[in-house]
């Protein structure tokens, strides 16, 4: 055994290794489960007793003296490569550009318009998007006959018809008054889904933010005040403003919020629907039902909210003519807005 193990032991030391193609045969001839080192292995159930010790630690000096020899050879080898790799690399070629991405125009809208009204007190408020009958619907005052509770305009869940996508983060404002005391002034930012047929002004996903302020002696003055202020920082200026009368089941009285067109100057065009002017928003002042079921008592607190379409103010913002455009995800589109980091 001793004259096969010398004998092995020098073919290991003698086997040249220059590239990976020997080494890798190197390893077959002596490491691999069929190599000459493991059938050395495969013999020691011939060996007998008292001769396995010495049988053992001989194979096991072979194993050693392979392996290490094939780690040596395989690091310079790896260096070989690495520094060949360093020398192929032409260092006056020019950078491939570092190009950065873009937030999403509904984003900034979004944080825009977070921003204006958290400088007048207003705090940020988050809930669920799939919501109960009672905080989508009943809390607000609808009846049980709207036309909102029906399957065109909602998506209700199949196996209960109670709990459906919220339809506005109305909702949040709910679970806000069922939690908080007055004075509240919160402003609730969020995707909502109503059941409509997409076009160039309307989709079934959307995004609203909506306010609401809580307070003793709360007027529809503050309310207008509220929103001239929003208007002017947002649009500038310039733009023109009106409240017309409408109806909501959760305010009385209401309003709705329309602005003179920025992307037609007032002359009209698809958006404003040749009207001149565009709706943002509704508001009005809270109804006393809903301060009720929500546990505020409504003889001694008043209140208005707002809500307004994300999507319809970054159109006037950004002169942007179709709704689609915001869930296609053409690159070429999003590019445009890298400028308003």
């Amino acid at each position: 055994m001793l004259e096969n193990s010398n004998t092995l032991a020098a073919q290991i030391a003698a086997f040249p290794i220059e590239n990976k193609v020997q080494l890798e045969e190197f390893r077959m001839a002596f490491i691999s489960k069929k190599g000459a080192v493991s059938l050395l292995f495969d013999e020691m159930k011939n060996i007998a007793p008292e001769n396995k010790k010495a049988f053992g630690a001989e194979v096991n000096l072979l194993k050693n003296l392979a392996q290490a020899k094939f780690d040596e050879f395989k690091e310079v080898i790896e260096n070989q490569e690495d520094a060949a790799d360093f020398d192929a690399t032409d260092f006056t070629l020019p950078t491939t550009p570092n190009q950065l991405g873009s937030r999403h125009p509904l984003t900034l809208t979004r944080e825009r318009i977070i921003e204006i009204f958290t400088r007048i007190g207003f705090n940020l408020s988050e809930g669920p998007e799939i919501e109960d009958d009672f905080h989508n619907f009943t809390a607000l005052n609808f009846p049980e006959n709207h036309p909102a509770r029906e399957m065109q305009d909602t998506f209700f869940l199949e196996r209960n018809p109670d709990i459906a996508l919220r339809t506005h983060t109305s909702s949040v404002q709910v679970r806000v008054m069922e939690n908080e005391k007055p004075p509240i002034r919160t402003l609730s930012p969020g995707r909502v889904y109503r059941n409509e047929a997409i076009s160039a002004r309307a989709h079934c996903m959307f995004h609203q933010v909506e306010g609401l302020y809580i307070n003793e002696n709360v007027s529809f003055a503050d309310l207008k005040q509220t929103l001239y202020y929003f208007v002017k920082e947002m649009f500038g200026k310039d733009v023109n403003l009106r409240f017309r009368p409408s109806f909501f089941p959760f305010t009385e009285p209401s309003a709705e919020i329309d602005i003179s067109c920025l992307i037609c100057g007032g002359k009209g065009c698809n958006v404003c629907k040749h009207s001149g002017w565009v709706e943002i928003g509704g508001a009005g002042m809270v109804d006393p039902n809903v301060l009720e079921n929500c546990g505020i008592d409504s003889k001694k607190y008043t209140g208005f909210a707002f809500g307004m379409g994300v999507e319809r103010i970054t159109m006037l913002k950004h002169q942007i003519k179709d709704l689609r455009l915001f869930t296609e995800n053409d690159v070429r589109f999003l590019r445009q807005f890298k400028g308003s980091l």
